[in-house]
């Protein structure tokens, strides 16, 4: 029983580690948003490797505030919805489950352009 805590914190250690599959995945094709009530981005702090190359994220949270949603990443050649009012609100609504995947606006993927910030 003395060992419990010490499991407790490998299982959450490990939980952690599942949760970033961007760590493998260079260019990366999912990333993290901190959304504020209305739908707006708020930054992230995420942390990354010190090179230009390597896009991969190690975590991010939203230390600023927001909820935490996954959002996929652009690929080449895409462009991410222009941000609006309306797109906000969209944006909002389809983050409800805690993700953008899936969810289009105006027949664009809300997706994310990671090289010219968020």
């Amino acid at each position: 029983m003395k060992h419990l805590p010490l499991v407790a914190a490998l299982a959450l250690i490990a939980g952690a580690a599942q949760a970033q599959p961007t760590m493998s995945q260079n260019p990366p094709t999912k990333t993290t948003l901190c959304l504020d009530v209305s739908g707006a981005i708020i930054p992230p702090v995420c942390h990354r490797p010190a090179s230009r190359v390597d896009q991969r994220e190690d975590i991010c949270l939203c230390s600023a505030g927001g909820t935490q949603v996954d959002a996929p990443v652009c690929g080449p050649g895409e462009r991410p919805p222009a941000e609006s009012r309306a797109f906000e609100n969209a944006r909002r609504d389809a983050a409800r489950d805690g993700t953008l995947f899936g969810d289009t606006w105006e027949g664009q993927r809300m997706c994310v352009n990671i090289t010219k910030g968020r």
